[in-house]
Parts: C-alpha cells; sequence; structure tokens
C-alpha cells in the first residue's frame, strides 16, 4: 500500500490590539499548539500577537479558532500556505515588550497606523513620483528582491528604522518636509508600525500595504506587477515570487543568509558549512561541528526521517521569525 505524503498547512498571522493580559496566554496558547502538533513561533506582548505556525490543517484551524473566541482577536486575519513537509522545528510562545521590536515607546499602531493601500490599487500610488516609497525590510531581504523606484534604509534589523527616519527626515533627506510616503513589507507588520512611527513625528499622509508583499504577489498578476525578484520568508520556504511560487534561494544553515545561484556557485559555499556572506567568520572547530551537522542531517533526509540539528556555537538562532514572521 502506498503511502501518502502528509500535507502541513502554514498561517502567517499578527494583530495590534491592547493585550495587557498577554502573559496569562502564553501557557494555554503553548499547551494547544503542543495538542496539536503545530510548531512555529508565536510573540505575545502588551501591544498583540504575531507569529507563524505550521502543522495539520485542522490543527492549525483548531489554534486559529481558539484565538478568534477571544473577542480582541475575532477578527484576527492570516495568511496560509500548503507544503508536504513541516517548515520548522518546535513551537514556541514567547513573551516580548513589542511583537516586531522598534525600541519607540509610546507608539499604537492598533489606534494610530497609517492608511491602508490594497494589492490592487498599490501599483497607481507608488507609480507617483510625488511619493516617497519605503521598503521596510531589512538589507539581506531587499537583497533579493523589492518594488521599483523603492527606496532601501539598508538596516540589519527593524530596531535600526527610527534612526534611519530622523537622518533622512533632516534637509537634503528623503524623509525632508514630510512628503506623502508608502511603506510596505512582507506581511505587513512592520509597515504598519512605521507608518504609525512617521504619523506621530508629524506626517499627514503615510499609506502602507495592506497585507505585505505576500498578499501583493498573490492578488496581482505578474503581466501587471511593479515586484522584481522573491520576496523572503520566515521559514523553511526561504523565498517565494509570484503567486506564492516557490522562490530561487536557498537557506545558508550556517549564517541563515538566503542564496541566489551567485552565491551558492561561489567557492566560499559549503553546504551546512559556509556562504559567501559568513566564509571565514567560524573557527576551525565549529566549522567542523557545522559540517558533521549537515553530515547527520542528510543521512537522516537518506532515511525518510527529520534530524533537528543542534544550534552551533557562534551561529544566529534558526529563524528571524522574530524580526517578522507575518
Amino acid at each position: 500500500m502506498q503511502s501518502v505524503t502528509p500535507r502541513f498547512l502554514t498561517a502567517a498571522l499578527y494583530q495590534f490590539v491592547d493585550l495587557p493580559d498577554f502573559a496569562d496566554l502564553r501557557d494555554p496558547l503553548q499547551a494547544l499548539c503542543d495538542a496539536h502538533s503545530v510548531r512555529g513561533m508565536l510573540l505575545l506582548a502588551p501591544e498583540g500577537i504575531n507569529g507563524t505556525i505550521a502543522g495539520p490543517p485542522e490543527g492549525v484551524q483548531a489554534v486559529l479558532a481558539w484565538l478568534r473566541s477571544d473577542a480582541r482577536f475575532a477578527a484576527l486575519q492570516h495568511k496560509e500556505a500548503v507544503g508536504e513537509r513541516q517548515p520548522f522545528y518546535r513551537m514556541r510562545v514567547r513573551l516580548k515588550r513589542e511583537i516586531v521590536t522598534l525600541g519607540v515607546p509610546g507608539l499604537n499602531p492598533a489606534r494610530n497606523a497609517g492608511t491602508y493601500v490594497k494589492p490592487e490599487d498599490w501599483n497607481s500610488l507608488i507609480a507617483d513620483p510625488a511619493v516617497v516609497v519605503v521598503d521596510t525590510r531589512n538589507d539581506y531581504e531587499v537583497g533579493i528582491g523589492s518594488f521599483a523606484r523603492a527606496i532601501n534604509p539598508h538596516t540589519k534589523s527593524f530596531a535600526e528604522f527610527p534612526a534611519w527616519v530622523a537622518a533622512q527626515s533632516q534637509p537634503g533627506g528623503a524623509l525632508a518636509g514630510k512628503p506623502r510616503v508608502a511603506m510596505f513589507c512582507t506581511g505587513g507588520i512592520r509597515c504598519e508600525k512605521s507608518t504609525a512611527l512617521l504619523k506621530s513625528q508629524g506626517f499627514d499622509e503615510v499609506y502602507h500595504l495592506e497585507g505585505g508583499i505576500l498578499k501583493y504577489l498573490e492578488t496581482v498578476p505578474e503581466e501587471d506587477s511593479l515586484w522584481h525578484g522573491d520576496c523572503f520568508v520566515f521559514d523553511e520556504r526561504v523565498s517565494v515570487g509570484h503567486g506564492l511560487a516557490p522562490g530561487h534561494h536557498q537557506l545558508c544553515r550556517s549564517c541563515r543568509m538566503p542564496l541566489g545561484a551567485a552565491e551558492l556557485a561561489s567557492p566560499h559555499y559549503v553546504a551546512g558549512v559556509s556562504c559567501p556572506y559568513c566564509h571565514g567568520t567560524r573557527t576551525p572547530e565549529q566549522e567542523q561541528a557545522l559540517a558533521e551537522r549537515e553530515r547527520q542531517m542528510q543521512l537522516a533526509k537518506a532515511r525518510g526521517e527529520e534530524h533537528i540539528g543542534a544550534r552551533q556555537p557562534g551561529t544566529p538562532p534558526r529563524s528571524r521569525a522574530e524580526d517578522d514572521p507575518a
């Protein structure tokens, strides 16, 4: 009898909402996910919830239904993707000061975010030369794809964005004079918070792409699209393109950078050990440990098993999901 490959549902979600009892939600939410074989990461903070989870479709739907049973999350929206394998290794529900870290006290995106722009109306907005278009994602994400005419702030983390805004608001900067600004990010959470930042600083006309790049790629036909390249995603898919089709990138298992054809062809690329971005940054002992982890992962794959590779000393966490999982 031929075995059937299990299908997994991935759901990315976030919502800004006043959540003073956020800490009380952690244990029941963790228990619920564990009971339904759901993995991923969910962040809880006084300002709301953010995360990506994956598992059997009925398990993921049970978690979403539990969240929406709370009146505060009744309008919670999520984005779905279906795959043949579980993209996460474990389930973590974490308590944070912010569901996406900007480090600016007093912002309230639930009440003071910018104006939503639907994907089908986005092209006409960013085609206006009077509108300043800003990609609020990090440099490694922008490097594999973005919208035409978008400004790259060259940030390494979202927490650097306020400093970029301050610098560009000075005379001669891209934001000088408080022009009309259109912002976008992967799923909407960073641009929602960054528009609240600009509004708190006196910008009157601030817009953001509803549903983020992912909703745009899902909604706008490729022949009408102003998007170029792939969109980095915070799970094992690595990147997606138009129609949310799998992208053209792999992930460096050492430094977690997305790798395209040029990087994969580099002599500095060694599967599981190094790539052009992290070559020469590890000790010989660390490289040996990484090589052994890769060997064990390939052996497990050949046996049809899952191998959870332990994080090696000096390597970053498995996922950048805390920066923008949605």
